[in-house]
């Protein structure tokens, strides 16, 4: 519920598990980016800026909607996505847009085949997402794609930062929880490698499940 007073002991917990969901990647230039598609528009504009960078010259926009991204993007997580990068500078023949993915696993499926199609070299790809989802975009490219190399990258923000600007605190929590679960649900039925969850991101996920935050679990 919005109305949840959010404990320090809560808040601490969330810290932990938004550490653990970053990987601390170090950057370098790839072959082609893949922006994965979600309620933050904040993926497009930190794939916007890599890209001025010089860090791909190709980038892939994936996503359709969502429960979750519906009502902001209507046209599709993909579609939004490009004109916002378009407004931000970057060139359309350096856009892909894939606009039929509906999980991670279909973002990178339907992304690689693109590539392929076009004819880019695949050596190595970068994938953009929201900070608390690298992890898991990594452990489902790892499994689909095991021979390419993979570097994650997210907007460089802080906790309370990235939580301002969403602006629901309570929704950005029960996000988190619920991407950490996936770490080991979607490894138990081969989506995705599997990782190590150490025993205090546990407790940390235990904790905040007692609390309440659990909207975005799975059953």
């Amino acid at each position: 519920m919005a109305d949840r007073v959010i404990t320090e002991q809560n808040w601490a917990d969330v810290q932990v598990i938004w550490d653990y969901h970053q990987l601390g990647h170090q950057l370098r230039p790839v072959s082609a980016a893949i922006a994965l598609g979600s309620f933050d528009l904040g993926v497009a504009t930190h794939a916007a800026s890599l890209f001025k960078d010089g860090y791909f010259p190709v980038l892939v926009f994936t996503g359709a909607t969502s429960a979750t991204t519906i009502d902001r993007f209507p046209r599709g997580e993909a579609v939004e996505f490009r004109e916002h990068a378009l407004a931000l500078g970057v060139p359309d023949e350096a856009i892909l847009v894939e606009p039929r993915a509906v999980n991670t696993g279909q973002n990178i499926e339907f992304s690689r085949a693109m590539l392929e199609e076009r004819g880019v070299d695949l050596s190595s790809v970068m994938l953009i997402s929201m900070p608390y989802m690298q992890r898991r975009a990594f452990a489902t490219c790892r499994k689909q794609w095991p021979d390419v190399d993979v570097v994650c990258a997210s907007e460089p923000v802080t906790l309370a930062d990235y939580i301002a600007g969403i602006g629901d605190p309570h929704k950005t929590i029960d996000e988190l929880v619920g991407d950490l679960q996936r770490i080991w649900r979607h490894a138990a039925v081969g989506f995705t490698i599997e990782f190590e969850v150490p025993s205090p991101v546990m407790a940390a996920y235990d904790r905040l499940v007692d609390a309440g935050f659990v909207s975005k679990l799975l059953s």
